[in-house]
């Protein structure tokens, strides 16, 4: 599969110490998050806008996912899906392999994970793993749902009683209900198990401007979510520019009520997608904008802000923010940790191969690293350890507290390990490192690419 450029995100910031930032990725575009929390692991499922092409349409390929436990601190697992796990994507509408890998949603049941993706214009396909990151087969070897347009931005949701709905659409919103093997459904009801919603103004809110196939403020890309024993659709609300919006209901197929808006159209994007999801005692919405160096409305950025409710359940409604969360959790920096793991960055790549997996690359003179709300307390730091590899000598990593200028608690000179596919562990001594800081990796050197960068360790 053609590899995919990555971009350079060199915005300068004000960093607020200990939070995220938006876009929480910035080494690729990412549109279409998809959220779920399974054993206290947070995994984001993204989309991924190609770099470089596109600018007169979507260009995607593949399926990504990142992981955090903090909410601060997100760590790269490169491409977990494609167009290519799909035998039957290479014809029709959407450019067969080379095109239309759309907004997904991915979720764990009994052991397996299952991903629901929609492949433009050739209807919503199903892959399963026996892991978050796959490998994903195809156990039907055709869609799901068939290929008509309606046939977009899955949403798959699991109610307490243990009946499973994916529900879909653009303009219409569709549901089936799920058989227990998440890979068929009711063919019972509706039409063939098809049950497409009466798109009312009651239901979804009148539309601001006339539209005779969209009557409503209903666009695309509906999430479910339940907060006690109310349900929520969220939605991509029209007209474009898209806004979030949402409506409740007292089951996962309603009735619905509008409820208004939740995130006003904003940012470098005329698209919106909602990701909704509970961690760690709060209530998170992801969504996506163009707010990185490049962005517009074919490049887009995921990013990620807490969500409110009223005390009558209604959603307070949000405004993007740069400063992006809080952390829930500090980061361990005495365990390994993935140099792909990143709260910010500057000028770096990741890609990956398989002596090393996902790893950091494009290294070179003034780009750094920034991992937020990392616990030196109690223990301090003496030893500085990192996996790399690289054919030259001369490149360094200052280890510096809070920011970029901040005080350098540790510099470790990297020595050419005789090629960028070998890699060692180098080391260099640490004074300095106690309490809670946010770290940041920054790199000297020449202005050549430099070396390449698996992971590092503090002792």
């Amino acid at each position: 599969m053609k590899k995919n450029l990555l971009i350079s995100a060199a915005l300068a910031m004000a960093a607020v110490h200990g939070y995220a930032l938006n876009p929480i990725i910035q080494t690729i575009y990412t549109a279409d998050p998809a959220p779920v929390v399974h054993d206290g692991v947070f995994y984001l499922y993204v989309d991924h806008d190609e770099d470089g092409v596109g600018k007169d349409g979507f260009t995607l390929k593949d399926w990504r996912c990142f992981t955090s436990t903090d909410m601060a601190n997100w760590t790269d697992h490169g491409v977990v899906a494609s167009l290519y796990d799909f035998k039957w994507a290479g014809s029709g509408w959407g450019g067969g392999f080379e095109n239309g890998a759309w907004a997904l949603q991915c979720i764990e049941r009994d052991g397996k994970w299952y991903m629901y993706c929609p492949l433009q214009g050739r209807g919503i396909g199903v892959l399963v793993a026996d892991h978050p990151f796959g490998p994903f087969t195809d156990p039907i070897g055709k869609p799901l749902i068939g290929g008509q347009y309606d046939s977009i931005d899955p949403t798959v949701f699991i109610d307490t009683d243990g009946q499973a709905y994916l529900c879909w659409g653009n303009p219409r919103y569709w549901h089936v209900k799920l058989n227990k093997d998440m890979i068929s459904y009711d063919t019972s009801i509706g039409d063939h198990g098809l049950v497409v919603q009466d798109m009312t103004v009651e239901a979804f809110g009148k539309r601001s401007k006339d539209d005779p196939q969209r009557l409503t403020t209903y666009e695309e890309g509906p999430w479910l979510y339940q907060r006690n024993a109310l349900y929520y659709l969220i939605f991509a609300g029209g007209p474009i520019s898209e806004h979030i919006g949402y409506s409740t209901g007292p089951s996962p197929t309603g009735p619905w009520k509008y409820g208004g808006v939740v995130l006003p159209s904003q940012g470098r994007s005329f698209t919106d997608h909602p990701g909704v999801v509970d961690f760690k005692g709060k209530t998170y919405l992801f969504y996506h904008n163009g707010d990185l160096p490049g962005g517009d409305g074919f490049h887009r950025s995921v990013c990620v802000d807490e969500m409110k409710f009223n005390p009558d359940g209604s959603i307070v409604q949000m405004t993007m923010t740069k400063d992006g969360v809080a952390p829930v959790a500090t980061l361990n920096p005495f365990q390994r940790v993935e140099a792909e793991t990143i709260a910010w960055e500057s000028g770096v790549k990741t890609t990956n191969s398989a002596a090393a997996g996902v790893y950091v690359t494009g290294i070179h003179d003034g780009s750094y690293i920034k991992v937020c709300n990392v616990d030196f307390t109690g223990r301090g730091a003496a030893k500085f350890i990192a996996r790399v590899s690289g054919a030259t000598d001369g490149g360094a990593v200052e280890l510096r507290l809070d920011n970029e200028n901040g005080p350098i608690i540790g510099t470790l000179k990297v020595k050419s390990t005789g090629g960028a596919d070998k890699w060692e562990k180098h080391s260099c001594d640490v004074s300095g490192a106690k309490g809670v800081h946010d770290l940041v990796l920054k790199f000297t050197g020449g202005n050549q690419p430099q070396f390449n960068f698996d992971w590092w360790k503090f002792e």
